[in-house]
C-alpha cells in the first residue's frame, strides 16, 4: 500500500509540472504493475469459482467491491440481469467505456497445471479466460480513474460488468436497454495465445434449444404406440448435416443433444438439441435460420412428434474501426509482450508438447503480431456494442502460444502466472488507449466519422435475439 500511495503521488506531481503525456502513461503502467499481486488474487478467485452465465454472483460482487474501494459509483442489476453492473468514475467530458466479462464455460474442467488434470467435482472452467478479462478491465479502469483525478481531466471512465458472453448475449440486453447511448468509445480485450490489436471481425450468430415431444411406450412391448422425441432430434440433425453442403462456405453450424432419454427400453417422449448458426452477415444468419426452422418442422412431421424452440442468444458481427484499431496497435507495441520465468518456461514447454501443429511458436508471447484486417470465425456480443458506439479491442498472450480457446490448456494457463502476466499487458494497453482518447480530440473526431460512415445514414439497430427477456436460467 505504501508503494501504491507513492505512485499516486507521482501522478499528482507529474500533472502539476506539466510532464509530457508519455511520462504520465509510464506512471500509469507502473501503477498497474504495483497492483499486480492484487490483480492476480482477483483473477485466481474468479478462476476458482468458475461461475457460468447469469450465475456469476460472487464474481460480479468481487469486481464491484474492487471498483467501489477506488471511488467508483456502482449501479447493479442493470438490464434486468442480476449479475450485470455499471461502475463509473469522473464527470463531464467524454465517456470511455471498458467492457469486463467473467462467465466460465460449462462442460470442461482443468487444474492450473501443465498436464490434463480435471478437478474433482467441478463442472465448469475459465477455458476462455474471462476471469482474466474481467480482472484486467477493472485494473485498467482503476488506473484511468487515478489518471483523471491526478490530471484534472474532464471525462468519465465507465466499467460495464457484462455477464454471460458464452451463449447468453448479456451485452445485447444492455445495448437493447440503451445503456450505451451516451458512451463515446468502448474498449475491450480478450485472453489469447498471442498479442495482437489487429482489426478482426466476427461472425453474427443465433442459437436456440429445439424441443421435441412424442409419446412414451415400452420399446419392445409396444413400440407401435410410441412416437420417439429422440427420433425427431436425430432426423432434424440428419437434415441439417445434409444442408451443410448447401450453405455459404463461411457459415458455421453446430449442435449438442442436451437431452435424449434415460433408458433404451423406454421410448423418450422428450428430447432437446441446442443449435448455433453463424455467418458474417446477420441477413445470412436469418436466411440459414429459416431453413433450420423448416427442417425442425419437417423432422417433427416425419416422426409424428411435435417441436417448439426457444431462441437463447444472438449476436451481431463486430464492426471494425480501423482508426481506433491502429491506435490500439500502437499502444500495445508500447507495452510489449511478456517474458516467462524459468518455471513458466517449463510449464509452457509441457503444454506446448500437447499440441498437434500449433499455430504459433513458443516464444512468440514476447512479440506483437503484425497489424492486419481479417475475418474471425468466432462470435461475441461485443458485436452489438460495436454498432452502438465506436469500439476497439486487443488480444493478449495469456495462454501458451498454440493454445486454442475452450481447451483444458487455456483453462490451465488462465489460473496461473502466465495468464496473470498477460492480463497486465491488456490492462496497461487499455488504460493507455483510454488516455489517448481523453486527450486527443482529433482521434475522437476521425474515429467517430469512420463509425458513422460504416453504419450508414439509415442504420437502425436490430437484435438477433428479438424481444425476449434475458435467459437467466439457460445454464441451469
Amino acid at each position: 500500500m505504501v508503494r501504491y500511495a507513492l505512485i499516486c503521488a507521482t501522478l499528482a506531481f507529474s500533472s502539476s509540472v506539466s510532464a509530457q503525456q508519455t511520462d504520465i502513461m509510464s506512471d500509469i503502467s507502473t501503477l498497474i504493475d504495483t497492483r499486480s499481486e492484487e490483480s492476480a488474487k482477483t483473477a485466481r478467485k474468479l478462476w476458482e469459482w468458475a461461475e457460468v452465465g447469469y450465475q456469476e454472483q460472487k464474481s460480479s460482487d468481487l469486481l464491484k467491491q474492487s471498483l467501489r474501494m477506488h471511488g467508483f459509483s456502482i449501479e447493479s442489476g442493470v438490464a434486468d440481469i442480476p449479475t450485470a453492473f455499471i461502475a463509473e468514475y469522473g464527470n463531464d467530458g467524454p465517456v470511455i467505456a471498458i467492457l469486463a466479462e467473467y462467465d466460465a464455460l460449462p462442460g470442461i474442467n482443468q487444474d492450473a497445471v501443465a498436464t490434463r488434470t480435471p478437478i474433482a467435482g467441478k463442472s465448469a472452467a475459465h477455458a476462455c479466460g474471462h476471469n482474466l478479462f474481467g480482472t484486467g478491465s477493472v485494473e485498467a479502469a482503476i488506473a484511468v480513474s487515478k489518471w483523471l483525478k491526478a490530471t484534472g481531466t474532464a471525462g468519465r471512465v465507465r466499467l460495464y460488468g457484462t455477464p454471460a458472453e458464452e451463449g447468453g448475449s448479456g451485452k445485447v440486453y444492455m445495448v437493447r436497454a440503451g445503456l450505451f447511448d451516451d458512451v463515446d468509445f468502448t474498449l475491450h480485450w480478450h485472453a489469447d495465445d498471442e498479442n495482437s490489436a489487429a482489426a478482426r471481425t466476427s461472425l453474427a450468430n443465433r442459437s436456440a434449444k429445439f424441443r421435441f415431444r412424442g409419446v412414451s411406450a415400452h420399446a419392445a412391448g409396444a413400440p407401435e404406440k410410441a412416437r420417439s422425441a429422440l427420433d425427431g432430434v436425430e432426423s432434424f440433425n440428419m437434415m441439417i448435416n445434409m444442408m451443410r453442403e448447401h450453405v455459404p462456405q463461411e457459415s458455421r453450424i453446430h449442435y449438442v443433444i442436451t437431452e435424449g432419454g434415460t433408458a433404451p427400453n423406454v421410448v423418450p417422449d422428450f428430447a432437446e438439441v441446442f443449435y448455433y448458426v453463424r455467418h458474417p452477415d446477420p441477413d445470412g444468419v436469418d436466411a440459414i435460420w429459416t431453413r433450420v426452422e423448416d427442417a425442425a418442422r419437417g423432422a417433427a412431421l416425419g416422426t409424428g412428434t411435435k417441436v417448439d424452440w426457444e431462441i437463447i442468444h444472438g449476436n451481431n458481427p463486430l464492426l471494425v474501426n480501423e482508426t481506433l484499431a491502429k491506435m490500439m496497435d500502437e499502444k500495445l507495441r508500447q507495452v510489449g509482450g511478456i517474458e516467462y520465468t524459468p518455471a513458466e518456461e517449463e510449464f509452457a514447454k509441457t503444454i506446448y508438447a500437447s499440441f498437434d501443429k500449433p499455430a504459433h511458436e513458443l516464444g512468440s508471447q514476447t512479440e506483437i503480431q503484425p497489424y492486419s484486417k481479417s475475418l474471425g470465425y468466432g462470435s461475441t456480443d461485443v458485436g452489438d456494442v460495436s454498432y452502438a458506439t465506436p469500439t476497439v479491442g486487443l488480444r493478449a498472450a495469456t495462454w501458451v502460444p498454440g493454445t486454442s480457446a475452450h481447451s483444458w490448456q487455456s483453462s490451465a494457463a488462465s489460473g496461473m502466472s502466465i495468464g496473470f502476466k498477460g492480463t497486465q499487458v491488456a490492462a496497461k494497453t487499455i488504460a493507455l488507449a483510454a488516455i489517448e482518447l481523453f486527450t486527443n480530440p482529433e482521434l475522437r473526431k476521425e474515429a467517430r466519422e469512420e463509425f458513422d460512415k460504416a453504419r450508414g445514414p439509415d442504420y437502425q439497430y436490430k437484435s438477433l435475439l428479438g424481444d425476449r427477456d434475458p435467459p437467466l436460467d439457460y445454464r441451469k
